[in-house]
C-alpha cells in the first residue's frame, strides 16, 4: 500500500513537471467556466420563463418550461459531452505512463528498489486512473453544482454517470498500458487507443457490418471484434439514457440496459492489464 500511494505521489509530480497537469485541469476549468458564463434562466415558481444561451435568447413558444424535465435534458446531453471529453483527456494525459517508465534512466531506478515488475506496472496503472478519475470527477462535480445552484435541481444520476465515464477509461487505459509496454511509445500509445475507441463505436451497428460483409468468415470476424473490444458507444449510450431516465437515448434503451456491455469490457480491461504485466516481466532492461 505504502509503495502504490508513493508511485500515485510520482506520477502526480510527473504529471506537474511536465505541465500535462497544468493543461489537463486548465482544460476542464475552462469548459466548466464557459458552461458557468453561457446558460442564464429565468426561473418562476419552479418552472423555467426564459433561457439565455451564449447571450441568444432561447424560444420558449409564450409558455413555461418544467423545469427538472429542462434539467435532465442538460445533464444527459453534457453526460454525452464529458464521456467523450473526459475519456480524451485521460488518455492523452496517460498514454505516457509506461513509456516514460521504460525510459533507460527511470527504469533502472524502479527496478532498484525491492518490488517486483508486476507490481510496479499495476501500481503505474492505479496511479494513472487516479488522475484520470480525478479530473472526471472535478468535471463532473463542477457542472453539477452549477447546475444545482442556477436551477435548484438535485439529480444524483449525473454524478453516479461519471462511474461509467471512469470504467471506460479503466479499460481503455489498460489497452494504452499493453501498448505502450510492446512499443516503448507513448504516439503510438495513444494513437492506438483512440483508434480502439472509434473502431469498438463504429462496431455498435456490427449486425449491418456483417449483412454487408461478401465472406462469412469476414462477418465472423466482425461478430467477433464486437464480442471481444470494449463497447465504447453503447457505454456512452447507457451513460446518456441513464442520467436522463429514458427521456434521451430512448426508452428502449433505458429499459434495455444490460450488464453485458460492462462485462464485455472490464474483461477486456483486464486481459490487456494481465498481458502487459506478462509482457513487460519478460523485458530486458
Amino acid at each position: 500500500m505504502r509503495f502504490l500511494l508513493v508511485n500515485i505521489e510520482e506520477v502526480f509530480r510527473e504529471a506537474a513537471a511536465r505541465w500535462t497537469l497544468l493543461a489537463y485541469f486548465f482544460l476542464s476549468t475552462l469548459f466548466i467556466i464557459v458552461f458557468a458564463a453561457a446558460i442564464n434562466l429565468d426561473i418562476v415558481d419552479g418552472t423555467l420563463a426564459g433561457a439565455r444561451l451564449f447571450g441568444q435568447d432561447v424560444e420558449m413558444g409564450g409558455q413555461q418550461v418544467n423545469l427538472d424535465r429542462l434539467v435532465l435534458g442538460f445533464e444527459a446531453t453534457f453526460s454525452a459531452f464529458l464521456y467523450m471529453l473526459g475519456t480524451f483527456l485521460a488518455i492523452f494525459a496517460t498514454a505516457h505512463l509506461v513509456p516514460r517508465l521504460q525510459d533507460k534512466g527511470t527504469i533502472d531506478l524502479y527496478l532498484s528498489r525491492p518490488v517486483g515488475r508486476v507490481p510496479l506496472l499495476l501500481s503505474r496503472y492505479v496511479a494513472g486512473l487516479v488522475l484520470a478519475a480525478t479530473n472526471v470527477i472535478y468535471l463532473v462535480g463542477a457542472i453539477w453544482l452549477l447546475v444545482v445552484w442556477k436551477t435548484g435541481v438535485v439529480h444524483a444520476r449525473f454524478l453516479i454517470g461519471a462511474g461509467i465515464i471512469i470504467f471506460v477509461i479503466a479499460a481503455l487505459l489498460a489497452f494504452a498500458f499493453l501498448v505502450g509496454t510492446i512499443t516503448s511509445s507513448t504516439a503510438v500509445s495513444i494513437m492506438s487507443t483512440y483508434a480502439l475507441f472509434f473502431v469498438s463505436a463504429m462496431l455498435m451497428g456490427h449486425d449491418r457490418i456483417e449483412a454487408a460483409m461478401s465472406s462469412i468468415w469476414n462477418a465472423r470476424l466482425i461478430h467477433a471484434l464486437w464480442y471481444i473490444l470494449p463497447k465504447t458507444s453503447d457505454l456512452g449510450r447507457t451513460t446518456v439514457a441513464f442520467v436522463s431516465e429514458g427521456q434521451m437515448g430512448g426508452p428502449e434503451v433505458f429499459g434495455t440496459i444490460t450488464l453485458f456491455p460492462f462485462v464485455s469490457t472490464a474483461v477486456f480491461g483486464l486481459a490487456c492489464l494481465a498481458l502487459a504485466s506478462w509482457v513487460f516481466q519478460r523485458k530486458e532492461f
